[in-house]
């Protein structure tokens, strides 16, 4: 499986803003693209296309897709009717990687993702090892009992490093959670311009 490797922060400095909504964020001090000459640069003008593929990159980075992944989800999310923004992120947000995050079990969406693939998340009580499965209002998503006292998972437990979304829920010093509804633009704490990715995977 392929995957980002590196200072995943630099990124937040080329894309122009913070994606993992950390004070720590080099982005935040020095808003400006990493570099020799990023600072000298300026902040350049983009023009509709540049901002559209700006938008739809943020969107890829956050959640750690493949491109290919990142298409294939909006396609799917057309046929799905309705608005399609809104069904991309919903989407997104259902994914089995982004759903142990958000229960906080893991401190980075990357990190959850290596839950899923070693084993270590279990949906109604049955094993399932792919970040992209889809998870849906009703499943219970929990820690395998094997894995409960691995010391990373046992602290994001203790300690969650950010508040459960409305349409989680997950019992305090739980190492079990379910989705109790499908996410939405207002419960989604990740905010996207999905206007500008529809524009671009238009063209």
């Amino acid at each position: 499986m392929a995957k980002k490797i590196g200072p995943r922060h630099k990124l937040c400095r080329r894309l122009g803003a913070c994606l993992w909504n950390s004070s720590r964020c080099p982005s935040v001090k020095r808003p400006f693209p990493p570099g020799q000459h990023g600072h000298s640069g300026g902040k350049r003008k983009l023009s509709v296309y540049g901002q559209q593929l700006q938008e739809k990159q943020k969107i890829r980075t956050h959640y750690g897709l493949l491109e290919r992944q990142m298409r294939k989800t909006f396609e799917k999310a057309q046929r799905m009717g309705g608005v399609t923004g809104t069904n991309l992120l919903a989407l997104l947000e259902s994914r089995l990687d982004c759903v142990v995050y958000r229960m906080g079990f893991a401190n980075t969406i990357s990190g959850a993702r290596q839950y899923v693939v070693h084993g270590h998340i279990r949906i109604d009580g049955k094993k399932v090892d792919r970040p992209s499965f889809r998870v849906t209002p009703g499943m219970a998503v929990s820690i395998a009992e094997k894995s409960r006292a691995i010391p990373a998972i046992a602290n994001g437990v203790a300690s969650p490093p950010h508040l459960t979304p409305e349409y989680l829920e997950r019992p305090v010093d739980s190492f079990e959670g379910k989705m109790v509804s499908t996410p939405n633009l207002e419960t989604i704490p990740f905010k996207a311009d999905t206007q500008a990715v529809i524009g671009f995977y238009s063209r």
